[in-house]
């Protein structure tokens, strides 16, 4: 029952809710992605997921610089979670916007994605190389 507990609480703060129900529909984030996506402080993004990581409901990796989330599905509980919010995942228009959002977000490559958040000094554009216009 602790666990059920555990993320339910995770679940009961809108910003959490609005990260969970992203991963629903995108199979992996990048924290910079989601920090976008919530238009909050990347100090903010990372408090929000490692209280979903620790209840259970997210895992993480590394990918060279990037930490990369997506649901952990293998933990009790998972699928009654997601049947219990499918039906706000359908009507909700925060979560839409959220939907559309992310379709800008992930159209953007991940280094550009970190230059607008922290400036060309986060990742430096190499001699030559031009990054894509967003149109």
């Amino acid at each position: 029952m602790d666990d059920t507990i555990s993320k339910l609480k995770a679940l009961a703060d809108k910003n959490r809710l609005r990260i969970f129900c992203a991963l629903v529909r995108h199979e992996e984030l990048c924290a910079c992605q989601i920090t976008e996506l919530l238009q909050v402080t990347g100090a903010t993004a990372s408090r929000h997921l490692s209280i979903l990581v620790a209840a259970g409901l997210l895992k993480s990796r590394k990918d060279g610089r990037w930490v990369l989330f997506s649901l952990d599905r293998s933990g009790n509980g998972f699928d009654g979670i997601l049947q219990w919010l499918d039906p706000e995942l359908r009507i909700s228009l925060t979560l839409q916007n959220d939907l559309d959002a992310l379709v800008r977000i992930t159209g953007l490559s991940r280094e550009d994605l970190c230059r607008q958040q922290r400036g060309e000094a986060c990742c430096p554009i190499p001699k030559g190389a031009h990054t894509k216009k967003e149109s």
